[in-house]
């Protein structure tokens, strides 16, 4: 009984420490992550400027937010 303890006490305190590590970790394992975040600032941007409308803005964030990257000036989102 006191070795199954102590193997789950381990086995969480190993998933502890991965979780930990993996949020202190660089982020450059998803480059496509920051390129997505990029995106969203520029359209933000863009928006708070007044460069594009509330449509075109809610309909490349709704592109962006569905990984289909951004809608090019020629094509409906």
């Amino acid at each position: 009984m006191v070795l199954v303890t102590a193997t789950l006490q381990l086995l969480i305190l190993a998933g502890m420490l991965y979780d930990t590590a993996r949020l202190l970790a660089p982020d450059a394992r998803h480059p496509s992550r920051r390129r997505r975040e990029r995106a969203e600032r520029r359209l933000v941007r863009r928006r708070l400027n007044g460069r594009i409308d509330a449509v075109t803005y809610r309909a490349r964030m709704h592109a962006l937010a569905g990984d289909e990257g951004m809608p090019r000036p020629g094509r409906r989102a």
